[in-house]
């Protein structure tokens, strides 16, 4: 069966197959290239009853291995663009929906649990030395992962329009790397919320480390439950696991907790498809809760809030680019972390990487970001102030640390 769904789809490239046999078998012709070895008869079987969950769970298991992962998942990915068919109903997927969904406050706090507080070695291992796990901005291929990321919080840092004095709210603030360099870089006050005890203790170390407790602080605390009001609100990579249940919430919040004349800039991965649904694989074993909306159902939620949109900007392949090199650097320490967490770990890993990055190469995912106010003129009135000087000459010669 497996066979006859490789023959009938796989049209740009070649796949060669190897079976548990020894047998051999080509499909497509030209390149890219790419290899399958089965291992277990029981594989093909799975895969064909459920590809988007098995392709993955036969992988952890291992009953297949390839010489490339990329190169594989690519070329599948390449040939089969839209989701194979599932014995899954898809009027059940829409009904059970909300329940993948579920992020009420203790739910959130389960869910970012079971990815952010992984241990901090695994992270430090393969991301950039600021610990940035969201998508770098490349203005140019050459760049290293470090600048890239350099670029992205130079990026957001100008969209926000900061002043020296601003109260920030950064909503998902990570291990505290864009909260520390907008307090150095603006001269401005950081709150930043996030639900990863792990989380919380680096970024707290973090900010102790560079003397910036007076400017900087990390809450461990639900972006429902602030407070406060600030001048500008910026989320990057936290969006993803609110859930579209909530996203009237969200906004609502952004809505009130930002000062009349604020800025906020929402970064988030999105599909440029219609809505559709969390892939069961990642949503098991990677990012429980979690959703990749569209840009309507974001942009329906802006709406209904009261907010402004002034400027939306879609981020396309950069995320590919950041996971190609996150992937390459993991299999730089795959060994060690095998020692440490073993092979079904490690596999679950770099096939999470590997196929998320193929995901924005060819299944329709970007990265949105959403700049919003409740006054349209709070931020100038064309994009020319985001780009009067280079981004690339910002981030090699970085400005002196303004006053607080």
């Amino acid at each position: 069966m497996l066979e006859r769904v490789l023959e009938e789809g796989v049209h740009a490239g070649t796949l060669r197959l190897e079976t548990p046999d020894g047998g051999t078998r080509t499909f497509g012709s030209g390149a890219p290239e790419a290899e399958l070895r089965l291992h277990d008869r029981r594989a093909a079987k799975r895969v064909v009853t459920d590809p988007e969950f098995m392709l993955g769970q036969t992988y952890m298991d291992g009953q297949w291995s390839t010489p490339d992962l990329r190169a594989l998942l690519d070329l599948l990915l390449r040939n089969f663009a839209a989701e194979l068919p599932r014995r899954r109903h898809r009027w059940l997927e829409a009904l059970l929906r909300p329940l993948q969904q579920w992020n009420r406050r203790a739910a959130s706090r389960r869910n970012v649990a079971h990815h952010y507080d992984i241990d901090e070695s695994l992270f430090r291992r393969f991301l950039d030395s600021d610990l940035q796990y969201s998508c770098a901005y490349w203005p140019r291929r050459d760049l290293t992962l470090e600048q890239a990321q350099a670029a992205k919080r130079a990026h957001i840092r100008r969209k926000l329009c900061l002043q020296p004095g601003h109260r920030v709210l950064d909503i998902g603030c990570g291990w505290g790397g864009l909260a520390i360099e907008l307090a150095e870089q603006a001269g401005v006050r950081v709150v930043g919320l996030t639900l990863s005890a792990e989380q919380a203790r680096v970024a707290r170390e973090r900010v102790r480390a560079r003397g910036l407790e007076d400017r900087v602080e990390i809450r461990l605390e639900d972006y429902r439950d602030v407070p406060e009001t600030f001048d500008r609100i910026v989320s990057v990579g936290m969006f993803e696991h609110v859930g579209t249940r909530y996203y009237d919430t969200y906004f609502n919040g952004v809505h009130e907790h930002l000062a009349p004349g604020g800025v906020a800039l929402i970064h988030t991965i999105g599909r440029v498809t219609p809505p559709g649904i969390t892939n069961p694989w990642i949503r098991r074993y990677i990012f429980p809760g979690g959703y990749i909306p569209a840009m309507s159902e974001v942009m329906a939620a802006v709406e209904r809030q009261g907010l402004t949109s002034t400027d939306v900007e879609v981020l396309r392949l950069h995320y590919a680019y950041t996971l190609a090199e996150w992937f390459r650097r993991f299999q730089g320490v795959r060994d060690e972390v095998v020692r440490e967490k073993g092979e079904r770990f490690c596999r679950m890993w770099e096939f999470y990487l590997a196929v998320s990055e193929m995901a924005f190469r060819w299944r329709g995912l970007v990265v949105f970001q959403f700049q919003l106010a409740r006054d349209q003129t709070a931020v100038p009135l064309t994009r020319d102030y985001l780009y009067e000087a280079s981004v690339l000459e910002e981030i090699a010669e970085p400005r002196r640390q303004a006053s607080a």
